[in-house]
């Protein structure tokens, strides 16, 4: 009896990208809509499925780098409050699933049309598309452009204004800056560690960490020895910390309160990339 042989299908993971990078794909889609659906960030993870965690960390990462918040969040009332998509978000997620249609339709063409040629292998074509990917393990990503350069005799200090508040600095060599091509007005993506954040609850302590975002406590993830602290810096923006258990104690930190994520200039140099060269 001859094996049976299964058919291929030339597929592939449609991301949606912005002159800075990817940021969309069909995991982050579905928790989009889960979230429309549920109005409920726990239930949405559960229909994905993803865990709570790691659903508010693709939540954040994606209202970081978009124009707009694609999720709101929203506290107090009857019901006591829940997570929302915003009218954008939806148009987002509409712009995706049309895209994915044509895009599977190119890709069946293609597929037809790579099987009928003499070397046409469409898995081993798979396998080779399933290798090309790069990502990035920074948590902080934050979106500006570049409002200052100041040139040193080996290095760059560069501002990164993400709006009219908030500014970032940062210190790149000028090897790096060259190969960039850092200028002012272009656009970036500065990322920052987890773990290069420190958190400070007194307005009036000295520190020498230049970059300071203030925001509200968002949530708390405990783990054995550490935890996982998530500030919400509003206009849809969070910055994520990694720091004990007993710093949390002792900064009495909870949720709504108001702190800072810190972090020196040097934190950020080695994540500075421009939008030719960054993929997520």
């Amino acid at each position: 009896m001859k094996p049976r042989q299964v058919a291929s299908r030339l597929t592939g993971r449609l991301e949606v990208s912005t002159d800075l990078g990817a940021f969309l794909g069909d995991t982050r889609v579905k928790l989009l809509e889960a979230i429309d659906r549920h109005g409920s960030i726990s239930q949405a993870a559960k229909h994905v499925p993803l865990s709570y965690k790691a659903a508010w960390d693709a939540v954040d990462a994606m209202n970081n780098l978009a124009d707009e918040p694609l999720v709101a969040r929203s506290t107090g009332g009857r019901a006591g409050g829940g997570t929302l998509l915003t009218d954008y978000g939806r148009r987002v997620v509409a712009l995706y699933r049309a895209v994915e249609g044509e895009y599977q339709a190119a890709l069946d063409r293609l597929a037809g049309q790579f099987a009928q040629a003499p070397v046409g292998d469409v898995q081993a074509f798979q396998r080779l598309l399933r290798r090309m990917s790069v990502r990035t393990s920074a948590r902080n990503q934050f979106v500006g452009k570049v409002s200052g350069l100041r040139e040193g005799p080996v290095d760059f200090e560069v501002r990164i204004r993400l709006d009219e508040q908030l500014e970032l600095a940062a210190v790149v060599t000028r090897d790096s800056a060259e190969t960039l091509g850092l200028a002012i007005g272009s656009e970036v993506i500065a990322l920052v560690k987890a773990s290069s954040l420190l958190l400070l609850t007194d307005e009036t302590l000295r520190i020498s960490a230049r970059n300071r975002l203030w925001g509200t406590v968002q949530r708390i993830v405990d783990g054995p020895v550490n935890a996982e602290v998530t500030l919400d810096l509003g206009q849809g923006r969070t910055a994520t910390a990694v720091v004990t258990r007993e710093s949390v104690d002792s900064l009495q930190l909870a949720v709504g309160v108001r702190a800072c994520a810190a972090f020196k200039v040097s934190s950020v140099t080695s994540a500075l990339t421009g939008p030719s060269t960054m993929r997520c």
